[in-house]
């Protein structure tokens, strides 16, 4: 047997050289939507073996039979940044100390992380500057994931607001066109954007 892994964000879209090597049965895992049992309803019967459609690579089930069984990911599972918004989640789930931890009580490493940012940009090299992003993202993942728990937006909603702030501020980076932008353009159109926010 061959277990699918669908990245759960978009799990219809199965690439197009794993469909075609499909053949039943087909067995899934039961938080695989409807809308793909129905897209392999007419899977045609193989020879021997079969597939196990799923979308959470850590089920029990999966996990032991990934061990004897190959195993196949969609290619957009390797996202690193699904990754970091992942293992925020099973911090969160896990982790005593993150469970405890509120938006307030994160602010002080929010600030601490910030300054050892703003250090490395002024005097550490590449490697240190990465670093020390990768520890404001951590902040934001955290932030992010609290707000995801009670229901109020997700990191990719985050993300969202970004593109959105953006097109109000720099609307040249989404007209189709192109060439450099002057100062003074740049500034005029992100204080009329900004004004439009207010």
């Amino acid at each position: 047997m061959t277990i699918l892994v669908l990245d759960p964000r978009w799990p219809d879209m199965i690439p197009l050289g794993v469909a075609s090597r499909i053949t039943g049965p087909v067995e899934y895992t039961s938080e695989v939507p409807v809308s793909v049992r129905w897209a392999l309803a007419d899977v045609p019967a193989g020879a021997a073996g079969g597939w196990l459609v799923t979308t959470d690579a850590c089920d029990p089930g999966v996990v032991k039979r990934a061990e004897s069984e190959d195993l196949i990911a969609v290619p957009s599972l390797a996202d690193p940044v699904l990754e970091a918004v992942e293992t925020m989640r099973r911090a969160r789930e896990r982790g005593e100390w993150e469970r405890a931890m509120t938006h307030e009580s994160l602010l002080p490493y929010l600030e601490e992380e910030s300054r050892e940012f703003a250090e490395a940009v002024r005097g550490g090299g590449d490697a240190e500057l990465k670093k020390e992003l990768s520890d404001v993202l951590l902040q934001v993942l955290f932030h992010a994931e609290l707000a995801r728990e009670r229901g109020a937006f997700d990191f990719a909603d985050v993300a969202g607001a970004f593109v959105e702030k953006m097109k109000s501020r720099a609307p040249y980076l989404f007209d189709g066109s192109a060439g450099l932008v002057a100062v003074e353009e740049q500034e005029r159109l992100w204080a009329e954007g900004k004004s439009r926010e207010a």
